[in-house]
Protein backbone atom coordinates (compact mmCIF):
# COMPACT_ATOMS: atom_id res chain seq x y z
CA UNK A 1 0.00 0.00 0.00
CA UNK A 2 2.76 2.04 0.52
CA UNK A 3 4.57 1.68 -2.52
CA UNK A 4 1.41 2.30 -4.32
CA UNK A 5 0.99 5.25 -2.18
CA UNK A 6 4.41 7.05 -3.01
CA UNK A 7 4.12 5.87 -6.69
CA UNK A 8 0.61 7.85 -7.14
CA UNK A 9 2.05 10.81 -5.78
CA UNK A 10 5.26 10.94 -7.82
CA UNK A 11 3.02 10.63 -10.67
CA UNK A 12 0.66 13.84 -9.68
CA UNK A 13 3.74 15.74 -9.13
CA UNK A 14 5.19 14.58 -12.26
CA UNK A 15 1.82 15.92 -14.03
CA UNK A 16 1.87 18.70 -12.39
CA UNK A 17 5.84 19.90 -13.16
CA UNK A 18 4.65 18.86 -16.85
CA UNK A 19 1.92 21.50 -16.93
CA UNK A 20 4.01 24.43 -15.50
CA UNK A 21 6.63 23.58 -17.80
CA UNK A 22 3.20 23.77 -20.39
CA UNK A 23 2.38 26.97 -19.02
CA UNK A 24 5.60 28.12 -19.01
CA UNK A 25 6.20 27.55 -22.61
CA UNK A 26 2.61 29.47 -23.96
CA UNK A 27 3.85 31.86 -22.23
CA UNK A 28 7.38 32.45 -23.62
CA UNK A 29 5.27 32.15 -27.13
CA UNK A 30 3.11 34.52 -26.07
CA UNK A 31 5.66 37.07 -25.45
CA UNK A 32 6.95 36.46 -28.15
CA UNK A 33 3.78 36.82 -30.51
CA UNK A 34 3.12 39.95 -28.79
CA UNK A 35 6.13 41.80 -28.89
CA UNK A 36 5.38 44.47 -31.74
CA UNK A 37 7.22 43.93 -35.03
CA UNK A 38 10.55 45.92 -35.78
CA UNK A 39 10.95 45.74 -39.10
CA UNK A 40 10.77 48.58 -42.24
CA UNK A 41 7.29 48.16 -42.99
CA UNK A 42 5.72 48.31 -39.74
CA UNK A 43 7.23 51.36 -38.78
CA UNK A 44 6.94 53.04 -41.60
CA UNK A 45 3.08 52.18 -41.59
CA UNK A 46 3.00 53.00 -37.82
CA UNK A 47 4.31 56.11 -38.65
CA UNK A 48 1.62 56.90 -41.50
CA UNK A 49 -0.94 55.61 -39.02
CA UNK A 50 0.34 58.02 -36.49
CA UNK A 51 0.19 61.46 -38.66
CA UNK A 52 -3.12 60.09 -39.90
CA UNK A 53 -4.39 60.40 -36.35
CA UNK A 54 -2.89 63.57 -36.02
CA UNK A 55 -0.65 61.64 -33.11
CA UNK A 56 2.58 64.00 -33.83
CA UNK A 57 4.05 62.99 -30.81
CA UNK A 58 3.78 59.21 -31.62
CA UNK A 59 4.72 60.27 -35.40
CA UNK A 60 7.74 61.71 -34.71
CA UNK A 61 9.07 59.47 -32.03
CA UNK A 62 9.16 56.84 -35.13
CA UNK A 63 11.86 59.16 -37.00
CA UNK A 64 15.51 59.33 -36.39
CA UNK A 65 15.41 62.71 -34.90
CA UNK A 66 12.31 63.21 -32.80
CA UNK A 67 12.54 66.79 -31.61
CA UNK A 68 13.34 68.15 -35.15
CA UNK A 69 10.18 65.97 -36.64
CA UNK A 70 7.98 66.77 -33.43
CA UNK A 71 8.19 70.80 -34.10
CA UNK A 72 8.11 70.83 -37.83
CA UNK A 73 4.74 68.40 -37.50
CA UNK A 74 3.53 70.77 -34.71
CA UNK A 75 4.11 73.84 -36.89
CA UNK A 76 2.22 72.37 -40.02
CA UNK A 77 -0.50 71.20 -38.12
CA UNK A 78 -1.53 74.36 -36.40
CA UNK A 79 -0.78 76.40 -39.54
CA UNK A 80 -2.79 74.30 -41.71
CA UNK A 81 -5.59 72.95 -39.12
CA UNK A 82 -6.52 70.21 -41.72
CA UNK A 83 -10.25 68.41 -41.12
CA UNK A 84 -8.17 65.40 -42.00
CA UNK A 85 -4.66 63.86 -43.52
CA UNK A 86 -4.04 60.58 -45.45
CA UNK A 87 -0.52 59.25 -45.49
CA UNK A 88 0.31 55.68 -47.32
CA UNK A 89 2.74 53.80 -48.79
CA UNK A 90 3.06 52.94 -52.56
CA UNK A 91 6.04 51.02 -52.40
CA UNK A 92 9.15 50.19 -49.80
CA UNK A 93 12.94 48.65 -51.50
CA UNK A 94 14.73 47.03 -49.47
CA UNK A 95 18.75 48.39 -49.97
CA UNK A 96 20.23 45.65 -47.26
CA UNK A 97 19.12 44.38 -43.95
CA UNK A 98 19.67 47.78 -42.27
CA UNK A 99 17.79 50.26 -44.61
CA UNK A 100 15.03 50.43 -47.22
CA UNK A 101 13.56 53.63 -49.31
CA UNK A 102 10.12 54.35 -50.00
CA UNK A 103 7.78 56.56 -51.52
CA UNK A 104 3.93 57.72 -50.97
CA UNK A 105 1.62 60.14 -51.10
CA UNK A 106 -0.20 62.62 -48.54
CA UNK A 107 -3.15 64.50 -48.68
CA UNK A 108 -4.39 67.16 -46.73
CA UNK A 109 -8.62 67.84 -46.74
CA UNK A 110 -8.40 72.02 -45.65
CA UNK A 111 -12.12 71.91 -46.13
CA UNK A 112 -14.34 72.26 -49.35
CA UNK A 113 -12.58 72.18 -52.28
CA UNK A 114 -9.21 72.90 -50.35
CA UNK A 115 -7.10 69.77 -50.49
CA UNK A 116 -3.49 69.28 -50.72
CA UNK A 117 -1.76 66.19 -52.58
CA UNK A 118 1.72 65.78 -53.19
CA UNK A 119 4.50 62.71 -53.20
CA UNK A 120 6.32 61.33 -50.43
CA UNK A 121 9.62 59.72 -50.80
CA UNK A 122 12.26 59.04 -47.99
CA UNK A 123 14.34 56.45 -46.17
CA UNK A 124 13.84 54.28 -43.07
CA UNK A 125 17.34 52.57 -41.46
CA UNK A 126 17.97 50.36 -38.57
CA UNK A 127 19.16 51.93 -35.93
CA UNK A 128 20.56 50.72 -32.43
CA UNK A 129 16.46 51.80 -31.14
CA UNK A 130 15.06 49.57 -33.94
CA UNK A 131 13.86 50.62 -37.42
CA UNK A 132 12.99 54.14 -37.57
CA UNK A 133 12.20 56.54 -40.17
CA UNK A 134 15.05 58.74 -41.43
CA UNK A 135 14.11 62.54 -40.61
CA UNK A 136 14.25 64.71 -43.27
CA UNK A 137 11.63 67.70 -43.44
CA UNK A 138 10.71 67.10 -47.71
CA UNK A 139 9.62 63.26 -45.78
CA UNK A 140 6.96 65.02 -43.90
CA UNK A 141 6.37 67.88 -46.27
CA UNK A 142 7.58 69.28 -49.35
CA UNK A 143 8.99 73.33 -48.57
CA UNK A 144 9.77 73.02 -44.97
CA UNK A 145 13.16 72.72 -43.05
CA UNK A 146 16.01 74.86 -42.45
CA UNK A 147 14.01 77.77 -40.87
CA UNK A 148 11.01 77.93 -43.41
CA UNK A 149 7.68 77.42 -42.18
CA UNK A 150 4.09 76.40 -43.95
CA UNK A 151 1.60 79.09 -43.93
CA UNK A 152 -2.35 79.00 -45.22
CA UNK A 153 -2.99 82.17 -46.36
CA UNK A 154 -6.51 83.61 -48.14
CA UNK A 155 -6.32 85.01 -51.69
CA UNK A 156 -8.42 87.52 -53.18
CA UNK A 157 -9.20 88.76 -56.85
CA UNK A 158 -8.89 92.46 -57.95
CA UNK A 159 -11.73 94.06 -55.69
CA UNK A 160 -15.10 94.87 -56.28
CA UNK A 161 -16.62 98.82 -56.91
CA UNK A 162 -19.31 99.59 -55.08
CA UNK A 163 -21.18 102.18 -57.09
CA UNK A 164 -24.30 104.35 -56.22
CA UNK A 165 -27.98 103.79 -57.06
CA UNK A 166 -27.20 105.85 -60.36
CA UNK A 167 -24.86 103.62 -61.43
CA UNK A 168 -21.38 105.88 -60.43
CA UNK A 169 -18.67 104.58 -58.40
CA UNK A 170 -19.07 105.59 -54.76
CA UNK A 171 -16.45 103.07 -53.27
CA UNK A 172 -12.94 101.65 -53.68
CA UNK A 173 -10.50 99.85 -51.91
CA UNK A 174 -7.94 102.35 -51.41
CA UNK A 175 -4.80 102.58 -48.75
CA UNK A 176 -5.22 103.63 -45.69
CA UNK A 177 -2.20 105.45 -43.98
CA UNK A 178 -2.33 104.91 -40.15
CA UNK A 179 -0.41 107.35 -38.38
CA UNK A 180 0.54 105.98 -34.81
CA UNK A 181 2.46 107.17 -31.94
CA UNK A 182 4.81 104.71 -30.39
CA UNK A 183 6.00 106.24 -26.74
CA UNK A 184 8.97 103.36 -26.49
CA UNK A 185 10.21 105.05 -29.37
CA UNK A 186 10.49 108.93 -28.61
CA UNK A 187 12.65 110.28 -25.46
CA UNK A 188 9.81 112.57 -24.85
CA UNK A 189 6.58 111.54 -26.12
CA UNK A 190 4.53 114.85 -25.20
CA UNK A 191 7.42 116.89 -27.40
CA UNK A 192 6.59 114.16 -30.22
CA UNK A 193 2.91 114.66 -29.76
CA UNK A 194 3.42 118.08 -29.74
CA UNK A 195 5.02 117.90 -33.18
CA UNK A 196 2.61 115.34 -34.24
CA UNK A 197 -0.74 117.62 -33.65
CA UNK A 198 0.96 120.14 -35.51
CA UNK A 199 2.16 118.11 -38.94
CA UNK A 200 -1.63 116.48 -39.12
CA UNK A 201 -3.02 120.36 -38.59
CA UNK A 202 -4.34 120.52 -41.79
CA UNK A 203 -6.52 117.49 -42.22
CA UNK A 204 -7.56 117.01 -38.90
CA UNK A 205 -7.66 120.31 -37.17
CA UNK A 206 -9.90 118.73 -34.27
CA UNK A 207 -7.19 116.21 -33.08
CA UNK A 208 -5.21 118.24 -30.23
CA UNK A 209 -1.87 117.57 -28.65
CA UNK A 210 -3.63 117.08 -25.49
CA UNK A 211 -6.06 114.93 -26.51
CA UNK A 212 -3.19 113.00 -28.49
CA UNK A 213 -1.13 112.52 -24.66
CA UNK A 214 -4.21 111.69 -23.19
CA UNK A 215 -4.42 108.86 -25.18
CA UNK A 216 -1.06 107.86 -24.62
CA UNK A 217 -1.40 108.19 -20.68
CA UNK A 218 -4.20 105.94 -21.38
CA UNK A 219 -2.08 102.98 -23.59
CA UNK A 220 -0.20 101.73 -20.76
CA UNK A 221 2.96 102.58 -23.31
CA UNK A 222 0.88 101.01 -26.49
CA UNK A 223 1.28 102.97 -29.58
CA UNK A 224 -2.08 105.02 -30.38
CA UNK A 225 -3.82 105.87 -33.85
CA UNK A 226 -3.09 109.68 -33.82
CA UNK A 227 -5.42 109.46 -37.88
CA UNK A 228 -6.16 107.39 -40.65
CA UNK A 229 -5.15 109.51 -44.02
CA UNK A 230 -5.71 108.47 -47.42
CA UNK A 231 -2.83 108.59 -50.07
CA UNK A 232 -3.23 111.80 -51.30
CA UNK A 233 -3.10 113.63 -47.58
CA UNK A 234 -0.38 111.27 -46.59
CA UNK A 235 1.52 112.31 -49.63
CA UNK A 236 1.34 116.19 -49.05
CA UNK A 237 2.26 115.14 -44.95
CA UNK A 238 4.83 112.37 -45.05
CA UNK A 239 7.76 114.32 -44.65
CA UNK A 240 6.54 116.33 -42.22
CA UNK A 241 5.23 113.07 -39.82
CA UNK A 242 8.60 110.96 -40.39
CA UNK A 243 10.57 113.91 -38.92
CA UNK A 244 8.76 113.29 -35.70
CA UNK A 245 10.25 111.21 -33.41
CA UNK A 246 7.86 108.13 -32.34
CA UNK A 247 5.74 108.26 -35.70
CA UNK A 248 5.32 104.64 -37.32
CA UNK A 249 2.90 104.58 -40.58
CA UNK A 250 1.00 101.24 -41.03
CA UNK A 251 -0.56 101.11 -44.57
CA UNK A 252 -3.37 98.44 -45.28
CA UNK A 253 -6.42 98.70 -48.11
CA UNK A 254 -9.59 99.54 -47.04
CA UNK A 255 -12.78 100.51 -48.93
CA UNK A 256 -13.48 103.88 -48.82
CA UNK A 257 -16.27 106.48 -50.59
CA UNK A 258 -14.53 108.21 -53.02
CA UNK A 259 -16.08 110.96 -51.96
CA UNK A 260 -15.23 111.37 -47.87
CA UNK A 261 -18.48 113.73 -47.45
CA UNK A 262 -20.14 110.44 -47.90
CA UNK A 263 -20.87 108.75 -44.99
CA UNK A 264 -23.15 107.33 -42.51
CA UNK A 265 -24.46 103.46 -41.12
CA UNK A 266 -25.69 102.69 -44.50
CA UNK A 267 -22.38 103.47 -46.27
CA UNK A 268 -21.01 101.21 -43.32
CA UNK A 269 -23.40 98.52 -44.12
CA UNK A 270 -22.26 98.60 -47.99
CA UNK A 271 -18.95 97.33 -46.56
CA UNK A 272 -20.33 94.21 -45.10
CA UNK A 273 -22.17 93.65 -48.50
CA UNK A 274 -18.39 94.42 -50.09
CA UNK A 275 -16.37 92.00 -47.47
CA UNK A 276 -19.84 89.12 -48.28
CA UNK A 277 -18.65 89.69 -51.82
CA UNK A 278 -15.03 89.11 -51.01
CA UNK A 279 -15.97 86.01 -49.00
CA UNK A 280 -17.44 84.27 -51.32
CA UNK A 281 -15.15 84.49 -54.04
CA UNK A 282 -11.90 84.34 -51.92
CA UNK A 283 -9.44 81.62 -52.92
CA UNK A 284 -6.33 80.29 -50.77
CA UNK A 285 -2.70 79.36 -50.58
CA UNK A 286 -0.36 77.30 -48.76
CA UNK A 287 2.78 78.99 -49.04
CA UNK A 288 6.23 78.41 -47.56
CA UNK A 289 8.02 81.27 -45.89
CA UNK A 290 12.04 81.46 -44.80
CA UNK A 291 13.22 83.11 -41.88
CA UNK A 292 13.64 86.43 -44.32
CA UNK A 293 10.23 86.59 -45.01
CA UNK A 294 10.60 85.18 -48.68
CA UNK A 295 7.39 83.45 -49.80
CA UNK A 296 6.85 80.84 -51.93
CA UNK A 297 3.80 79.33 -53.20
CA UNK A 298 3.20 75.35 -52.68
CA UNK A 299 -0.55 75.16 -53.75
CA UNK A 300 -3.83 76.74 -54.20
CA UNK A 301 -6.78 77.90 -55.62
CA UNK A 302 -6.97 81.60 -56.75
CA UNK A 303 -10.72 82.77 -56.84
CA UNK A 304 -12.22 84.58 -59.73
CA UNK A 305 -12.82 88.57 -58.93
CA UNK A 306 -16.44 88.91 -57.22
CA UNK A 307 -18.70 91.17 -59.51
CA UNK A 308 -19.31 94.78 -58.57
CA UNK A 309 -21.72 96.12 -56.53
CA UNK A 310 -24.64 98.46 -56.74
CA UNK A 311 -25.84 99.95 -54.28
CA UNK A 312 -29.21 102.13 -53.56
CA UNK A 313 -27.35 104.94 -51.80
CA UNK A 314 -28.01 108.82 -53.42
CA UNK A 315 -25.02 110.60 -52.23
CA UNK A 316 -26.72 114.25 -52.67
CA UNK A 317 -28.92 112.91 -50.15
CA UNK A 318 -26.91 111.10 -48.05
CA UNK A 319 -24.69 114.49 -48.05
CA UNK A 320 -28.11 115.95 -47.26
CA UNK A 321 -29.38 113.71 -44.00
CA UNK A 322 -25.62 114.01 -42.35
CA UNK A 323 -25.96 117.54 -42.97
CA UNK A 324 -29.36 118.04 -40.95
CA UNK A 325 -28.32 115.17 -38.84
CA UNK A 326 -25.46 117.20 -37.43
CA UNK A 327 -27.27 120.39 -37.02
CA UNK A 328 -28.79 119.27 -33.48
CA UNK A 329 -26.74 118.35 -30.32
CA UNK A 330 -28.42 115.58 -29.08
CA UNK A 331 -28.57 112.14 -30.75
CA UNK A 332 -30.31 112.79 -34.13
CA UNK A 333 -30.46 110.25 -36.32
CA UNK A 334 -32.21 110.10 -40.36
CA UNK A 335 -33.46 107.50 -42.31
CA UNK A 336 -34.67 108.06 -46.54
CA UNK A 337 -36.32 105.14 -48.51
CA UNK A 338 -38.18 105.11 -51.83
CA UNK A 339 -41.60 103.61 -51.36
CA UNK A 340 -41.50 101.86 -55.11
CA UNK A 341 -38.59 99.73 -55.08
CA UNK A 342 -37.83 99.69 -51.28
CA UNK A 343 -34.34 101.50 -51.71
CA UNK A 344 -32.57 103.08 -48.84
CA UNK A 345 -31.53 106.16 -49.65
CA UNK A 346 -29.94 107.62 -47.14
CA UNK A 347 -29.09 106.78 -43.79
CA UNK A 348 -27.09 109.30 -41.10
CA UNK A 349 -26.69 110.15 -37.78
CA UNK A 350 -24.46 112.77 -36.00
CA UNK A 351 -21.65 111.87 -33.80
CA UNK A 352 -23.54 111.86 -30.51
CA UNK A 353 -25.91 109.04 -31.93
CA UNK A 354 -22.51 107.07 -33.78
CA UNK A 355 -20.81 107.24 -29.98
CA UNK A 356 -24.30 104.70 -28.91
CA UNK A 357 -23.95 102.41 -32.25
CA UNK A 358 -26.06 102.85 -35.49
CA UNK A 359 -29.17 103.65 -34.15
CA UNK A 360 -30.70 104.91 -37.21
CA UNK A 361 -31.32 100.82 -37.93
CA UNK A 362 -30.63 99.48 -34.52
CA UNK A 363 -31.63 101.70 -32.14
CA UNK A 364 -35.33 101.86 -30.79
CA UNK A 365 -37.06 103.93 -28.85
CA UNK A 366 -39.96 104.66 -26.49
CA UNK A 367 -42.97 105.45 -29.17
CA UNK A 368 -45.49 107.35 -27.54
CA UNK A 369 -47.69 109.16 -30.03
CA UNK A 370 -45.19 108.14 -32.92
CA UNK A 371 -47.22 105.32 -33.23
CA UNK A 372 -50.52 107.25 -33.38
CA UNK A 373 -50.98 106.51 -36.74
CA UNK A 374 -50.55 102.69 -36.41
CA UNK A 375 -53.59 103.01 -33.73
CA UNK A 376 -55.60 104.85 -35.89
CA UNK A 377 -55.18 102.16 -38.94
CA UNK A 378 -56.00 99.71 -36.01
CA UNK A 379 -59.19 101.12 -35.52
CA UNK A 380 -60.10 101.89 -38.42
CA UNK A 381 -60.11 98.06 -39.03
CA UNK A 382 -61.27 96.16 -36.28
CA UNK A 383 -57.75 94.51 -35.71
CA UNK A 384 -54.85 94.81 -32.92
CA UNK A 385 -51.71 96.75 -32.94
CA UNK A 386 -49.34 94.74 -34.52
CA UNK A 387 -51.79 93.88 -37.27
CA UNK A 388 -51.97 97.21 -38.25
CA UNK A 389 -48.20 97.74 -38.23
CA UNK A 390 -47.42 94.75 -40.35
CA UNK A 391 -49.34 96.08 -43.00
CA UNK A 392 -47.53 99.50 -42.78
CA UNK A 393 -44.33 97.63 -43.00
CA UNK A 394 -43.36 97.07 -39.43
CA UNK A 395 -42.96 93.97 -37.14
CA UNK A 396 -42.71 92.10 -39.94
CA UNK A 397 -38.78 89.91 -39.22
CA UNK A 398 -37.27 91.63 -42.46
CA UNK A 399 -33.86 89.69 -42.70
CA UNK A 400 -31.63 92.20 -45.01
CA UNK A 401 -28.44 90.58 -46.20
CA UNK A 402 -25.44 92.49 -44.22
CA UNK A 403 -28.05 94.75 -42.27
CA UNK A 404 -28.38 94.13 -39.05
CA UNK A 405 -31.86 95.86 -37.95
CA UNK A 406 -34.59 96.38 -36.19
CA UNK A 407 -38.35 98.40 -36.64
CA UNK A 408 -40.44 97.53 -33.78
CA UNK A 409 -40.73 96.16 -30.84
CA UNK A 410 -44.22 95.21 -28.65
CA UNK A 411 -43.80 93.89 -24.99
CA UNK A 412 -47.33 94.37 -23.96
CA UNK A 413 -50.08 91.59 -23.63
CA UNK A 414 -49.22 89.39 -26.71
CA UNK A 415 -51.14 89.70 -30.02
CA UNK A 416 -54.07 90.81 -29.39
CA UNK A 417 -53.70 94.79 -28.35
CA UNK A 418 -56.66 96.80 -29.06
CA UNK A 419 -55.44 100.32 -28.12
CA UNK A 420 -56.93 103.41 -29.96
CA UNK A 421 -55.46 106.26 -31.09
CA UNK A 422 -55.05 107.97 -27.43
CA UNK A 423 -54.44 104.97 -25.53
CA UNK A 424 -50.63 105.05 -25.25
CA UNK A 425 -48.65 101.63 -24.68
CA UNK A 426 -45.12 103.30 -23.90
CA UNK A 427 -44.01 99.85 -23.85
CA UNK A 428 -43.90 100.04 -27.88
CA UNK A 429 -40.63 100.98 -29.23
CA UNK A 430 -39.57 101.76 -32.48
CA UNK A 431 -36.56 102.42 -34.33
CA UNK A 432 -35.65 105.39 -37.24
CA UNK A 433 -35.66 103.01 -39.89
CA UNK A 434 -39.00 101.26 -38.71
CA UNK A 435 -40.61 104.70 -38.89
CA UNK A 436 -39.24 105.40 -42.45
CA UNK A 437 -40.81 102.28 -43.71
CA UNK A 438 -44.13 102.98 -42.31
CA UNK A 439 -43.98 106.22 -43.78
CA UNK A 440 -43.08 104.77 -47.26
CA UNK A 441 -45.85 101.70 -46.68
CA UNK A 442 -48.29 104.67 -46.25
CA UNK A 443 -46.78 106.34 -49.41
CA UNK A 444 -46.89 103.22 -51.84
CA UNK A 445 -50.01 101.71 -50.22
CA UNK A 446 -48.41 98.59 -49.14
CA UNK A 447 -45.69 97.15 -47.23
CA UNK A 448 -42.38 98.33 -48.91
CA UNK A 449 -39.73 95.41 -48.98
CA UNK A 450 -36.29 97.30 -48.19
CA UNK A 451 -32.92 96.97 -49.99
CA UNK A 452 -29.54 98.51 -50.04
CA UNK A 453 -27.87 96.26 -52.44
CA UNK A 454 -28.88 95.29 -56.27
CA UNK A 455 -29.90 91.51 -56.36
CA UNK A 456 -30.38 91.47 -52.29
CA UNK A 457 -34.10 92.16 -51.11
CA UNK A 458 -34.66 91.64 -47.76
CA UNK A 459 -36.72 88.47 -47.03
CA UNK A 460 -39.04 87.34 -44.49
CA UNK A 461 -41.45 84.76 -43.40
CA UNK A 462 -44.66 87.01 -42.88
CA UNK A 463 -47.72 87.08 -45.44
CA UNK A 464 -47.27 90.95 -46.83
CA UNK A 465 -51.19 91.86 -45.86
CA UNK A 466 -51.38 95.56 -47.47
CA UNK A 467 -54.44 98.85 -45.69
CA UNK A 468 -57.65 98.56 -47.36
CA UNK A 469 -57.25 101.86 -49.74
CA UNK A 470 -59.68 103.93 -47.77
CA UNK A 471 -57.73 103.49 -44.76
CA UNK A 472 -54.31 104.12 -46.48
CA UNK A 473 -56.84 107.43 -47.57
CA UNK A 474 -57.71 108.54 -44.41
CA UNK A 475 -53.64 108.23 -42.93
CA UNK A 476 -52.67 110.18 -45.63
CA UNK A 477 -55.57 112.92 -44.89
CA UNK A 478 -54.19 112.95 -41.54
CA UNK A 479 -50.67 113.60 -42.47
CA UNK A 480 -51.59 116.36 -44.69
CA UNK A 481 -53.19 118.48 -42.49
CA UNK A 482 -50.15 117.91 -39.89
CA UNK A 483 -48.53 119.88 -42.45
CA UNK A 484 -51.06 122.17 -44.02
CA UNK A 485 -52.18 123.73 -41.09
CA UNK A 486 -50.97 121.66 -38.25
CA UNK A 487 -48.14 121.44 -36.32
CA UNK A 488 -45.35 120.45 -38.97
CA UNK A 489 -46.92 123.83 -40.94
CA UNK A 490 -43.27 125.00 -41.02
CA UNK A 491 -43.17 122.63 -44.11
CA UNK A 492 -46.20 123.23 -45.93
CA UNK A 493 -43.87 125.08 -48.49
CA UNK A 494 -42.30 121.67 -49.55
CA UNK A 495 -45.33 121.06 -52.45
CA UNK A 496 -46.53 117.46 -51.62
CA UNK A 497 -44.64 116.68 -48.19
CA UNK A 498 -47.49 115.51 -46.00
CA UNK A 499 -46.01 113.59 -42.38
CA UNK A 500 -46.92 112.90 -38.90
CA UNK A 501 -45.17 114.02 -35.25
CA UNK A 502 -44.47 111.78 -32.91
CA UNK A 503 -42.90 112.23 -29.46
CA UNK A 504 -42.10 110.53 -25.84
CA UNK A 505 -41.36 113.15 -23.46
CA UNK A 506 -38.36 114.85 -24.94
CA UNK A 507 -37.56 112.52 -27.83
CA UNK A 508 -39.60 113.58 -30.87
CA UNK A 509 -39.76 111.97 -34.01
CA UNK A 510 -40.87 113.51 -37.58
CA UNK A 511 -41.89 110.56 -40.75
CA UNK A 512 -43.55 111.37 -43.82
CA UNK A 513 -43.24 111.15 -47.47
CA UNK A 514 -42.59 113.36 -50.82
CA UNK A 515 -43.49 112.28 -53.77
CA UNK A 516 -41.44 108.91 -54.21
CA UNK A 517 -39.29 109.64 -51.04
CA UNK A 518 -40.26 108.37 -47.14
CA UNK A 519 -38.52 109.58 -44.58
CA UNK A 520 -38.13 109.37 -40.62
CA UNK A 521 -35.96 111.50 -38.62
CA UNK A 522 -35.55 111.13 -34.55
CA UNK A 523 -34.01 113.67 -32.15
CA UNK A 524 -33.28 112.43 -28.54
CA UNK A 525 -33.94 115.09 -25.70
CA UNK A 526 -35.10 117.72 -28.43
CA UNK A 527 -34.60 121.21 -27.48
CA UNK A 528 -37.97 123.26 -28.63
CA UNK A 529 -41.14 121.43 -29.51
CA UNK A 530 -40.64 120.99 -33.36
CA UNK A 531 -36.94 120.63 -33.29
CA UNK A 532 -37.67 117.31 -35.42
CA UNK A 533 -39.46 119.29 -37.74
CA UNK A 534 -36.68 121.85 -38.24
CA UNK A 535 -34.20 118.90 -39.09
CA UNK A 536 -36.47 117.62 -41.44
CA UNK A 537 -36.82 121.31 -43.04
CA UNK A 538 -32.97 121.43 -43.18
CA UNK A 539 -32.86 118.08 -44.89
CA UNK A 540 -34.77 119.51 -47.59
CA UNK A 541 -33.44 122.50 -48.05
CA UNK A 542 -30.14 120.63 -48.11
CA UNK A 543 -31.30 118.47 -50.87
CA UNK A 544 -32.09 121.21 -52.85
CA UNK A 545 -29.01 123.08 -52.84
CA UNK A 546 -27.33 122.76 -56.70
CA UNK A 547 -24.79 120.14 -56.68
CA UNK A 548 -21.09 120.81 -56.75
Amino acid sequence: MRTRGRGRRLRILGAVALCAALLLAVGLVSGVFAKPKDDAPTVLASYMDALNDGDIDEAAELTSYPNAARDAMAQAFDALSPESVEFEVNQIINLDVDSGMFNGVATWNLGPDRSWTYNVDGWVRHLSVGWRVSWNPGTFMPGIGNGRTVRLDRTDAAPPTVFDIAGKPMMTEQTINAVRLDPTLTRDPIASSIALAKAIEPVAPLITAEELQQELAASNGERITAVNLRDGDYAVLEDDLRAVPGVVVESNPRLITIDRRVYGPVVDAMRSVWQANRDETQGWAINSVDPNGQVTRLTGHQGPPGPDIRSTIEPRMQMAAADAAVSVGTPSAIVVMQPSTGAILAAAQNNQASEVGPIAFTGTYPAGSTLDLVRTAAQAQGVDVEQAAKQLGIGLQYKIPNLEQETVSFAGDGPNLMRGTTDRDDDAEVSPFGMALVAASIARGAPTVPIIAAGQPATTDEELVQLPAVVTDQLRGIMRATVHGGPASLLAGWGDLIGATGNHGDDQWFYGSKGDLAFAVYVEDADGSDLAVKVTDRLFKALAKPSE
